[in-house]
């Protein structure tokens, strides 16, 4: 696979990527190697990837606990600290090897420790890899509110390794596919329909769909780097996605979603929003609807649980003047921004949620 030339960095691939990295590590005068991991990458993936490494440097490797409910600033403190006590300086580089919330939260501290170190993300997960590896977005959660302490800071490269998805479980691999489909219904409906059929889907078909699937959001944010047009439309699914996921990790009673899982309901619930205010035809609606509904399991409501998704929203990074945004789809392929929604369409796109899923 060819490298995609992002911004200011490269997206490299498998054995040419690591080629890459040790390129990267030869020519640059690094003081020494920080590699974030989590107790499941450092179980998984961490030998696997020292044994590919060619450098000198001295590696020390720094541990968090993994989970969404660790994305946190006292995690950070954690990273912090622990780079202090080993005496990192500015000219030392992090290695975050993880899923999304180890890249997000590793790309972070990196961002911030003493104003600055370069960082390279690896990313493990599926959602990672389709998410995390392009744009440059890091940062934690503020209680169980989603992203909303970060910085936008590019790293120096990202390498994508598929083989690390052999020791993901398929929970893990169903919530990064929802970017992906995310991917095909803001931008590209041929996209969307191979993803509508992954029965006979082969190694070699996920490679190819993880790679076109990079390439369709690297797209969309070169076009728009800083989100202030295009780029919202990655946030498809999102406004009421995330407000479900962090309502789900404050509630005991209702089982903690997976990111994946969350935005696979907003994006059923903005499709059913986008046939009342964007034009998205019927037909288009039943085949979000069926896709995501054979994918994901359903999730019931209450009345009292969706008053407080609700209030949630004000929360959400689009905002602006006090209003909430959301992004919805006129067609499969094509998103729309900036869409003021009353609550009682939002009341309305549950019940056919809990009607059609």
């Amino acid at each position: 696979m060819q490298p995609i030339k992002a911004s200011s960095y490269e997206i490299v691939f498998n054995t040419s990527g690591y080629e890459g990295l040790n390129t990267l590590l030869q020519e640059s005068i690094y003081s020494k190697i920080f590699i974030i991991v989590d107790s499941n990458t450092q179980e998984h993936c961490l030998a696997s990837f020292l044994s590919l490494l060619e450098t000198s440097i001295t590696i020390e490797v720094i541990e968090i606990t993994p989970g969404e409910e660790n994305k946190t600033i006292a995690t950070c403190s954690g990273v912090w600290d622990a780079l202090a006590d080993l005496d990192a300086d500015r000219k030392g580089l992090v290695i975050n090897l993880g899923g999304g919330v180890v890249t997000d939260l590793g790309g972070f501290v990196a961002s911030t420790f003493k104003r600055g170190m370069d960082f390279i993300n690896v990313p493990t997960s599926l959602l990672s890899m389709v998410d995390a590896s392009v744009g440059g977005k890091t940062g934690v959660d503020l209680g169980n509110l989603k992203n909303l302490i970060g910085v936008i800071n590019n790293p120096k490269l990202v390498l994508i390794d598929t083989g690390f998805l052999a020791t993901l479980p398929k929970v893990e691999m169903r919530s990064g596919l929802a970017e992906m489909y995310k991917h095909g219904l803001i931008a590209s409906d041929s996209y969307w329909k191979r993803l509508s059929d992954l029965t006979s889907m082969t190694t070699e078909d996920l490679n190819t769909l993880i790679y076109d699937s990079i390439v369709i959001k690297n797209e969309v944010v070169l076009k728009d780097p800083t989100e202030k047009n295009l780029r919202k439309t990655l946030n498809y699914g999102h406004t009421l996605g995330h407000a479900i996921e962090s309502y789900c990790l404050s509630n005991e009673s209702l089982t903690t979603l997976l990111h994946g899982e969350a935005i696979a309901i907003g994006m059923i619930l903005e499709s059913y929003i986008s046939t009342k205010l964007t034009g998205l035809s019927q037909a288009d609606l039943e085949q979000v609807t069926q896709v995501l509904s054979d994918m994901y399991d359903a999730v019931t409501f209450s009345k009292n649980d969706i008053d407080r998704i609700i209030e949630l929203l004000k929360y959400d990074k689009k905002n602006a003047n006090g209003k909430i945004y959301f992004v919805l789809l006129e067609s499969i392929g094509k998103g729309v921004i900036d869409q003021e929604v009353s609550n009682e369409l939002i009341y309305e796109a549950f019940e056919f949620y809990a009607a059609n899923s």
